[in-house]
């Protein structure tokens, strides 16, 4: 089957070479390339390390003394109170909450304390994000449409912990009768295992400062603007055979395959000379490109090919950049953020039922940058991350939470590279304006038309904290920076 789903598309290992830069295509998911190498390779084992999921229903929590239960007994009530008494639990790292209707909110707190592995010692109480309504597939989108998709809190990053304990209260808003509103049906405990990293390589952490699915038709009606970069040295061609070669691997590779040889663990960066000369920017738009920055692909932060839907999503180009912080916590290592990647990336597909990774891209920390949902790092590949403006627009994710800490000065620089880069593409000036037609948000109606930044906050798009107080208000360096990365 795969080699007739490559005869009929067309595609050979050297046409994914010069599959186009931004396929005018719709959210309806498109076919990935298959390399014919792919198609005749034998089946092979994952080359992915291996994570994990525990899914932990959550129970109606006994009243503690002293305390008054919305209804009577010892137990409060299922419909305002829920979560687990402390418990052993296999080995994870990432914890999040979800239910059944994705389009039900938690009003109330989540929290979380849980206990490092070997050591036996428990965290205070920690609180999960519960507003994250606002990531996730659009409205009438075909992700958004899949029966999968789950109501879920953001995820929070733990570290390497064997047990866990968890309490969810109700709270505002209240109904007429005054009383909370009741908690959504289904809740349960995600424990994620994001498994072994595809390498072991020395610690590089560095000082941190804070403050200094092939073709588709189009989703909207909006003209496609498309760039296609030249050969960038990388030597095109069938990957080499594999005991661990899989076509999900292979797919991932044949859409970045004039950037990296397969299997490559990064995109190497360029100079705004060798970007300008390997980059085609469209007819009638300003060749104003900044360097193409390092990417980490999927490859090198260890995605699990086989999670993800086999195909990509495309939209029609790329108007503007959605700025966020993933709500994870601070407390991880630039060494560890591949395995907080692994944690999300797992939390958004098996947990969340989102068909991939939500962000195009994202930054840890020390300002590396990652391949976010796989589809090709320089097409416009339709994303789960902003409500209601997911088409024509990508989505950068900052590992970390900024709402009171600042943003590392290292990670709002990378920001500012990616933008130059992605946006130049495009012929989008970073310090520009652009108008955006929402899909339904918590901000703008469906079909209003909204005058938004090219390089915005998630909250510009829709009513959120996202990206964080601290994070959102370095957006205006990030627009001057990239601009003059442009040359503009």
């Amino acid at each position: 089957m795969r080699a007739l789903l490559v005869t009929s598309i067309g595609v050979t290992c050297a046409a994914a070479l010069t599959f186009p830069l931004a396929v005018p295509g719709s959210a309806a998911p498109v076919p990935a390339p298959v390399p014919a190498a792919a198609a005749q390779a034998p089946a092979a084992p994952a080359a992915e390390p291996l994570g994990s999921t525990q899914s932990l229903k959550l129970q109606p929590l006994a009243a503690e003394k002293g305390t008054r239960s919305p209804g009577a007994g010892s137990t409060r009530s299922p419909s305002f109170e829920q979560g687990l008494p402390r418990r052993d639990a296999h080995r994870f790292s990432l914890v999040g909450v979800i239910w059944d209707d994705p389009d039900a909110e938690l009003h109330g707190t989540v929290q979380v304390r849980t206990r490092a592995t070997g050591t036996g010692t428990w965290s205070g109480w920690q609180d999960i994000e519960t507003h994250n309504t606002d990531h996730g597939a659009d409205a009438g989108s075909a992700e958004r449409a899949s029966g999968k998709v789950r109501g879920s809190t953001a995820p929070l990053w733990v570290g390497d912990s064997d047990g866990v304990e968890v309490r969810v209260r109700s709270g505002d808003p209240e109904d007429r009768t005054g009383q909370a509103a009741p908690l959504p049906e289904g809740l349960r405990l995600e424990l994620v295992d994001p498994g072994d990293d595809p390498q072991q390589p020395p610690d590089t952490d560095v000082p941190v400062t804070p403050d200094t699915e092939a073709p588709a038709t189009p989703d909207t009606d909006a003209p496609a603007t498309t760039a296609t970069p030249a050969s960038t040295g990388a030597q095109p061609g069938p990957p080499p055979e594999s005991a661990a070669l899989t076509v999900g691997a292979v797919e991932s590779w044949a859409v970045n395959a004039d950037l990296a040889p397969y299997g490559s663990a990064e995109i190497a960066p360029l100079s705004k000379a060798e970007t300008e000369e390997q980059a085609v920017v469209a007819a009638g738009a300003e060749a104003y490109v900044g360097p193409r920055p390092g990417i980490v692909t999927r490859k090198g932060w260890g995605a699990d090919e086989s999670l993800r839907e086999r195909t990509f999503a495309y939209t029609s180009t790329v108007k503007a950049a959605f700025v966020h912080h993933s709500a994870t916590g601070n407390d991880y290592t630039c060494a560890e953020a591949p395995s907080v990647l692994r944690s999300i990336y797992r939390y958004h597909v098996k947990s969340s039922g989102w068909r991939d990774f939500g962000y195009n891209f994202a930054i840890d920390k020390c300002g590396k940058i990652y391949e976010g949902r796989a589809g090709g790092v320089t097409k416009a590949v339709l994303g789960a991350h902003t409500l209601g403006f997911n088409s024509n627009t990508m989505g950068i994710a900052v590992l970390g939470t900024f709402t009171s800490k600042n943003p590392p000065a290292a990670a709002v620089e990378a920001v500012a590279k990616l933008t130059a880069w992605k946006l130049g593409l495009f012929g989008r000036n970073p310090k520009g304006k652009v108008t955006l037609v929402s899909g339904g948000s918590g901000k703008y109606a469906k079909g209003a038309k909204a005058n938004l930044h090219v390089i915005s906050g998630h909250r510009d798009g829709f009513a959120t904290e996202c990206p964080g107080e601290r994070l959102y208000k370095k957006l205006g360096t990030v627009r001057t920076t990239a601009a003059r990365l442009q040359g503009r």
